[in-house]
Parts: C-alpha cells; structure tokens; sequence
C-alpha cells in the first residue's frame, strides 16, 4: 500500500473510532500547537500520533525540531507547546527546573517505564566472561578496543546532546573504556546491526522501550544501583570521591509536558494529551514501524493509529465527542 493510501485509510478509520466529522467543535484558538520533535524514532512516531490526533478534532500543528535538552528552556518561553516523550534517565533535571519555575506542567506519565544505560548483545558473554556484572567491564576493555580507543575499549554512546554522563561513570568507576559518541540514533544502531551480524565485541548506549530488544539478544550492564545519591553526594556509593559511580534508573518514568498556557489556550486539545497513555509495548511496535518496518515517521503513526482503534475511542476527550 503506498504511503497516500495508508494516510488515506488511517483518517478513514480514525473517524469511525471518534465517531464525529473532523470539525466537531470550534477549536479554542487557531494558532499552531508546536510539537517537539526529536532525534529518535519513537518520539518522531509518538509526536506525530499526537498530531495527527489534534489535526483530527480541528487543530493547527507543527512539528519543530527540537534539541533533547534546550527544547524545556523552549517550551518555557513558549516557542515550544508540547513534548510526547520526556525519560526520566536523561531529562529530569531540565525538565522539572521548567515545572518548578512555572513555565511547563507535567502532563501526565505514560504507563510505560523506561531504562537508558550500557547494553551488549548476549553473544559477548561468551567473548567476556562476569557480564552483566560492570567488574567484568575492564578485563574485557581490549576486547572492546577500535582503532582510535585501542588499548581502552570504546563505549558507542548516542549523540552529544543526549546528555548521559558517561565520561563521568567511566572516571568514578574507573573503567579502562573510552566514550565515542554516535552521530544519530541510526548510526548508532546501524553499528549494532553490522557487530551483530558478525558476532563482534560492542557496547552501546541503548533504551528501553525500544525496537531494538524485540530485534537484538541483549542485556543491560547492572551497574551499582542508582539512587539520587549518586549524583549528588561524593561520599555515596563505591568511590567516595566521585559522583556518577551507579547505574542509570530502572524503571524510570516516562512523561508528557506541555507549555503552562496549553490546558487554557486549547482546552479540547489538553485533555486528549492527558488520556494519551502508552505502554513499552506500544511504543515498541510504534518505533519498530519506522526502524524495522522501513515506514517515514509519518506513515508510521498513521500505521499506528490504523492499528490501535480501541486505544484511540478511550483517548478522545468528551469535548470533542
């Protein structure tokens, strides 16, 4: 089916699931809801359901490009209004410095919980033996060397402004790793894909939900459990002396976040990103239709939107029924 007639059919059936012409009411302004828009593709696929639902009850939209850190100082000014995906492992600081100050709200968490740390695939147990355990990390470095790291092992972080800390980690846990960091999430896992299929050693940063682990044997490395802690007091933890000595957080949250005058400037619109509500499983599937399905981001929310009718009645807002 070409990518028109999949549009085509996912408005066809958005309709029936909302069960009203597309201007069932008056939207409360005419100007355009900006959506962030982010460098990875579940966000991509997840704003872009957001959109196309609040194009459905009458809205203007716009997606932005939008930096994964400066996009909260953004939304505080108001020249962003809405963000879909906000991980609690890598945003939390400059996200509730916005709800503190009065210039976001939390819009709600997604029922899904995330978990954004070193990954390997399962095959390098056996290349390095003691993982998941970090201990075993650095008698294994030289196996995880490139040219450029060699003799410490290369840790393929995602791009810089995914800010991750890792420099930090690998100095407070002194492991014999150095950070080389991605272009972009697809060199990032078209990296993984080449290591994979010729059992090379790799150690990446990876997240979950995500494509990939439906793609990929893997685990995460069980760094020293994480508490705030560690971030903040030297004296916590296995280095008395330095912070960032743990693991990202497990089952971390996953949250919407909205400019503070969204709820009064489009009302109707607030309440459908309220009820918006993902699971890891769907944001898995949501992200697999770009990566794995080969779909634009989208063709890839409609797809989605086309496959989760039920899910789509239970978000619409009573003001637009």
């Amino acid at each position: 089916m070409s990518i028109t007639k999949k549009i085509s059919a996912g408005m066809l059936v958005l309709a029936v699931v909302i069960g009203a012409p597309a201007h069932a009411f008056t939207p409360e302004s005419s100007d355009p809801i900006k959506i962030a828009d982010n460098n990875w593709s579940s966000q991509k696929v997840l704003a872009r359901v957001a959109q196309q639902l609040l194009e459905k009850l009458g809205y203007q939209t716009k997606v932005v490009p939008a930096d994964s850190q400066g996009q909260y100082a953004a939304m505080g000014l108001g020249d962003l209004d809405l963000q879909m995906e906000i991980w609690e492992g890598t945003m939390h600081n400059s996200f509730m410095k916005e709800v503190k100050a009065g210039r976001m709200v939390d819009v709600g968490s997604h029922t899904a919980t995330t978990r954004e740390d070193w990954w390997y695939p399962e095959y390098m147990e056996e290349i390095c033996p003691g993982l998941p355990d970090w201990k075993a990390l650095n008698a294994c470095a030289e196996k995880f060397a490139v040219p450029e790291t060699a003799p410490k092992g290369r840790y393929l972080a995602g791009p810089v402004d995914w800010i991750k800390h890792d420099k930090e980690k690998i100095e407070a846990l002194d492991l014999n790793f150095t950070v080389v960091n991605a272009g972009s999430a697809a060199a990032l896992f078209g990296e993984l894909k080449s290591a994979y299929a010729r059992k090379e050693p790799i150690v990446l940063f990876n997240w979950a939900p995500n494509w990939v682990g439906a793609e990929f044997a893997g685990k995460f490395v069980e760094f020293p459990e994480h508490e705030a802690a560690c971030v903040e007091d030297p004296k916590w933890g296995v280095n008395p002396d330095k912070t960032y000595d743990c693991g990202s957080p497990k089952g971390g949250y996953l949250k919407k976040g909205a400019w503070s005058g969204f709820e009064k400037k489009w009302t109707c619109g607030y309440q459908l990103i309220k009820n918006i509500n993902f699971t890891g499983p769907m944001i898995d599937q949501a992200a697999a239709l770009a990566d794995v399905k080969g779909l634009t981001h989208d063709a890839a929310a409609t797809a989605w939107i086309e496959q989760h009718p039920q899910e789509i009645a239970a978000w619409m807002p009573d003001c637009a029924k």
